[in-house]
């Protein structure tokens, strides 16, 4: 496994277990960077379910991240559509400004890293 390789899985682990155990207590610390309005319990506890469970698949994935390229691309792609549709969103309603320096960014961040670290890995031959 190239050095390339070990760099993504890591970032792999990282994000998984913030997907995992880090978005819902950014919802309690910070509700206006991390939630939108109007406040829906059943949506929030939806979409957080659905990205802990993309964190358990991460860190899966993490494993073997050659095996794994299709899911590690879903990921990159919802993340970053995720992220720019929601920008979209907060730049048109001014409730939801301070999300353009809370869970937006934060989508947008776990998009380019992971597509960075990916294409890095891709092109990397082995040691």
């Amino acid at each position: 496994m190239t050095r390339q390789e070990k760099i993504l899985q890591v970032a792999l682990r990282v994000i998984a277990a913030v997907f995992c155990f880090g978005l819902y207590p950014l919802t309690i610390l910070w509700p206006a960077g991390f939630m939108w309005e109007p406040r829906q319990s059943e949506y929030e506890q939806m979409i957080l379910l659905m990205l802990a469970v993309m964190g358990i698949f991460l860190f899966l994935a993490a494993r073997d991240p050659a095996k794994h390229r299709f899911f590690i691309w879903f990921t990159i792609w919802s993340s970053m559509a995720h992220g720019l549709l929601m920008g979209v969103q907060a730049l048109l309603d001014p409730t939801e400004r301070m999300n353009l320096i809370g869970d937006i960014p934060a989508l947008l961040i776990v998009g380019v890293v992971l597509l960075v670290l990916t294409k890095l890995a891709d092109t990397a031959t082995p040691a």
